[in-house]
């Protein structure tokens, strides 16, 4: 289930990408005041702006819904795997003491030349 919803969260968020990048800003019609008669000609004459907007407006749906659930599925995974078991205290057992660190032996005071 989690990956099936980490692939449309991915997708979509790739979808949002190319939707934001493919709209107009709201400067863009400026140059058809000055000559460019070809704004606007791919969506009809009305533009882009409705369905597009509606387009993004649901793609943004289906990314949070997504987000929340991906997020609410690794919440309970983690919660389930966070058990912490602590060993059984030692009663009325002796503890074996850690050895003695080892010993540097000492430098000697003259280091001899060459």
């Amino acid at each position: 289930m989690y990956q099936l919803i980490l692939i449309i969260h991915v997708f979509v968020a790739v979808c949002l990408i190319a939707l934001v990048l493919v709209q107009q800003g709201k400067g863009a019609t400026m140059g058809a005041a000055f000559g460019s008669g070809a704004s606007q000609t791919v969506f009809g004459s009305r533009g882009s702006g409705s369905f597009l907007l509606r387009l993004t407006i649901g793609f943004v749906v289906v990314f949070f819904v997504t987000s929340i659930s991906l997020n609410y599925i690794v919440s309970q995974s983690y919660k389930k795997s966070a058990v912490i078991t602590l060993p059984a205290p030692t009663q009325g057992k002796e503890v074996m003491p850690l050895p003695a660190a080892p010993t540097v032996p000492a430098l000697p005071s003259e280091i001899p030349s060459r």
